[in-house]
């Protein structure tokens, strides 16, 4: 018979058979659990989902990252092959729309491998209506690469990989845990406390009280994809709602049908995700040898891009989509929406200068 648990019964099984289990294991149960996780089962993305992420706001978005990806595989000498890899690829609007505009480059879609790194087999087959004329790869593993040059795109996704939170107390730091507190799933503390020479020189003067964010996942990504690209020549864009520097903050949030929701309550139903640490990403690339960008705003990056004269140019093209394309384009770079919340990230091999940036 199949096993028809939820996976909140099952998650507190194992709480109450093996004990308390740190938070990133909690969120990689709650999302990518294999029949009921988060980014397992349903499609979260859009009105009747969680969240709507930039490139289903316009088409303006992904137009903009194709007319990036474009300019570095010029600048790569314009390989005869190169892998082109999306992570979290959702409905693939974005490559749809990135791809629109790259396709008019003579010889880039002769020369691209399009590959999906995705879980949702929902999304999945989305993708392949999207994007099924260019033929894509969907990876099971995220390192499972040609040995041609390669350029990385990942909007929103570095965000939804777990992390591990450690309190500072006056003993050291603790790590915080998800236990069953009288039957019902509660965070608490690690006994064991852990120096502060453990933790990131950033940190260890934090004040008792404090919280101190780390994904060790986004940390193996970033070291996996570096080294194919220190050894294979391109880069990595990555689009998040994240901070330039390592510090202390909680930024764990938890939504659920457009709305914040408690981040322990209904696993695998609800969206589980964090700030994006870009200065722990940094240091990973640049150990590797790359060259990391200076970090920039969503703002700046899509308008040192373009997006204000590509936005008057559809408005000029589709007067009656006046007021919706002027309210897209507000939602992306106004520094009231996701104009400075979010950020752009780009690591690269030697050689490199990727527009957007300063």
């Amino acid at each position: 018979m199949p096993d028809t648990r939820s996976l909140g019964d099952l998650i507190d099984m194992q709480l109450s058979q093996n004990g308390p289990m740190s938070i990133a294991t909690y969120m990689g149960l709650a999302l990518t659990h294999p029949r009921s996780g988060y980014y397992t089962g349903k499609d979260p993305l859009g009105g009747k989902g969680d969240f709507i992420t930039a490139p289903e706001i316009s088409q303006m978005f992904g137009e903009l990252i194709g007319f990036f990806i474009v300019n570095l595989w010029q600048q790569l000498d314009e390989p005869r092959s190169f892998t082109l890899l999306e992570l979290g690829p959702g409905r693939g609007t974005l490559m749809q729309d990135a791809l629109r505009v790259a396709a008019k480059a003579d010889g880039f879609l002769d020369a691209m491998h399009l590959q999906l790194f995705e879980s949702n087999p929902a999304l999945k087959t989305q993708q392949a209506e999207r994007l099924g004329q260019y033929n894509p790869y969907w990876a099971t593993e995220i390192d499972a690469l040609a040995d041609d040059p390669l350029i990385v795109i990942a909007n929103e996704f570095f965000d939804a990989l777990p992390i591990r939170q450690f309190v500072k107390a006056e003993d050291g730091w603790h790590e915080r845990q998800v236990g069953l507190r009288d039957g019902k799933r509660s965070f608490g503390l690690s006994p064991t406390p852990i120096p502060d020479a453990a933790m990131p020189p950033e940190v260890q003067s934090a004040q008792p009280g404090e919280i101190y964010e780390v994904s060790l996942a986004a940390a193996d990504v970033m070291q996996r994809l570096g080294k194919r690209i220190g050894a294979q020549r391109g880069a990595l864009l990555a689009i998040d709602y994240g901070y330039a520097t390592t510090q202390t903050g909680e930024t764990l949030q938890a939504v659920r049908n457009h709305a914040f929701a408690d981040a322990l309550d209904a696993p695998g139903e609800t969206d589980l995700s964090a700030h994006v640490d870009f200065g722990a990403l940094s240091k990973v690339a640049t150990d590797l040898g790359l060259k990391v960008e200076p970090l920039a705003t969503q703002r700046d990056f899509l308008g040192r891009l373009g997006i204000v004269e590509r936005a008057t140019a559809l408005a000029k093209a589709n007067p009656g989509q006046v007021d919706a394309i002027a309210a897209a384009l507000k939602r992306l770079v106004d520094s009231s929406e996701m104009g400075t919340l979010f950020k752009v990230f780009c690591a690269h091999s030697e050689g490199l200068e990727p527009i957007g940036f300063s």
